[in-house]
Formats: structure tokens, C-alpha cells, sequence
């Protein structure tokens, strides 16, 4: 593996298709390599009516997976960059959340960003007692989500949640995430493969047609007559403010924001 630029690694036991991010080092923060590997994979397991369960979780035990690797956007000019990018991860998280069978993140830890996307376009997530999840992107990057990202949130966190992660970068905990539904368990680290092992045994007991069908069902309610919101992405990533956050981020020192 390249410490660089990560990876996304895949095995398939009995069924179930484990795909681990894999780069602790930067608490598996994505790069442009790891999206890639992660919508191949999606592609191939779409195609392969012997996987009954998906799983996904961090390598490490500190991370989900910490967004996207901020160092990467050094090279954005303008805000077409932003519309860019925003719909090669819209493209990826979306044959994530369009496989026919259940998929579960396994959160130990950081959630954040990109990686709280990804998850939430999962059926099911367990999470660690300690982990955390958010969007701080208003204190860190000063860029912005795609609609249908924000859309899978507000269906699986509530408005007022995701306003709370985005206006005031605010994180939240297990126990909050689990008592509004977004968490399906919340386990002490040392019970994660226990939990994790009956979940998946429990879904691949029931009719896979029956899944696949009312998950494409619940995706068509929750992405139907989603508005136009490139002007959006592009006003954001062709913003001072973003070219700042990323400088400051390379830099190691607090962004000054302008408001332009």
C-alpha cells in the first residue's frame, strides 16, 4: 500500500464483502485513489449475487473514515473545480448507496465529512461508545456539500442535526446519533466485531429480493425532485474563503475568513 495515496481493500467470506479504508496514518482520510477504488468496487459488487452483506470500516480503530484529504484541493482554480469534484464523489457515494444488498459502517471513532457521507449512505451503521461525527467544513475548508449528500442526511439525521454540523461545525456523539435512529447500535470498542457479526447474520438470513427492492424504493423517495444545486457548490469552491481554508490547512494555522 502506498501510505500516500491509501487504499480501499476488499475480501468476501461467506457472503459477506468486507471493504476496508485503509489509511491510518491520515485516519483514512480519502484521496482521488481510494474514491476510485471505492466506486470499482461498488461496480463489482453490484454485479455478484453471492455477497448477501457489505461492511465497511477504517483501518486503525481511531477512524472512520476523517473526510477528504484537505491537501488535495491545492490545485483547484475555480469553482468548476468545485462542481467537478462534487459530482465524481455524488457518482461514487451513489453506487454505494444503490447496491442491492444491506451495507453496514462499522464507526470507530472520527466520522467526519466525506466520511460521515459515506457512511450515512449505508443502511445500517454501529458505532464505538467514543466515536464522533460531523461536517466542520464552515471552521476548517469553507467549502460546501452536494443536495442529494444533504438530502441522505437530513432523511437520516434531521434538520436540525445537520444544521448544527454545518452552521456551527459542531460534532455529535454516539449516544445522540443512536437516540435519533442514525446508529442502529452503539457497542463498547470491544463488542464492535460481536455486534457487527450478528447484524450480519441476521440479514443474510432474510429474502435478498425483498431487500433489494425496498432499498431501491427508500433511495427513489429520498433523492426524488432534488433541486439544482451547482450554483451552489460552484458560488463555495470559487470562493477567497475556500482558497484560504486550504492554504491555512497546508499551512497549519487558523483560516481568516472574509466572507468572499
Amino acid at each position: 500500500m502506498n501510505i500516500e495515496t491509501g487504499q480501499v481493500r476488499l475480501s468476501i467470506s461467506q457472503g459477506v464483502a468486507a471493504l476496508i479504508f485503509d489509511r491510518p496514518a491520515a485516519r483514512n482520510a480519502m484521496t482521488w485513489t481510494m474514491y476510485e477504488q471505492l466506486q470499482q468496487i461498488c461496480e463489482q459488487l453490484a454485479a455478484d449475487r453471492s455477497v448477501r452483506v457489505v461492511t465497511l470500516r477504517g483501518a486503525g480503530g481511531q477512524a472512520f473514515v476523517a473526510g477528504t484529504d484537505i491537501a488535495q484541493f491545492s490545485g483547484f482554480q475555480t469553482g468548476e473545480d468545485g462542481v467537478a469534484y462534487e459530482r465524481q464523489i455524488d457518482r461514487c457515494i451513489g453506487l454505494l448507496e444503490a447496491l442491492p444488498m444491506p451495507t453496514i459502517a462499522v464507526i470507530e471513532g472520527w466520522a467526519v465529512g466525506g466520511g460521515l457521507a459515506i457512511a450515512t449512505a449505508c443502511d445500517f451503521r454501529i458505532a464505538g461508545s467514543g466515536s464522533r461525527f460531523g461536517v466542520p467544513i464552515a471552521r476548517t475548508l469553507g467549502n460546501c456539500l452536494s443536495v442529494a449528500n444533504l438530502a441522505r442526511m437530513t432523511a437520516a439525521l434531521g434538520m436540525q442535526r445537520v444544521k448544527r454540523m454545518l452552521l456551527r461545525a459542531e460534532m455529535l456523539t454516539a449516544d445522540e446519533c443512536a437516540a435519533c435512529g442514525y446508529l442502529q447500535q452503539v457497542c463498547a470498542p470491544a463488542d464492535l466485531d460481536a455486534c457487527l457479526a450478528a447484524l450480519c447474520t441476521e440479514l443474510a438470513a432474510l429474502a435478498p429480493v425483498t431487500q433489494a427492492v425496498s432499498k431501491e424504493a427508500l433511495r427513489r423517495l429520498a433523492l426524488a425532485a432534488l433541486p439544482e444545486g451547482e450554483d451552489l457548490i460552484r458560488r463555495s469552491y470559487g470562493s477567497d474563503d475556500f482558497h484560504e481554508g486550504v492554504n491555512a490547512f497546508v499551512q497549519r494555522r487558523p483560516p481568516q475568513w472574509q466572507g468572499r
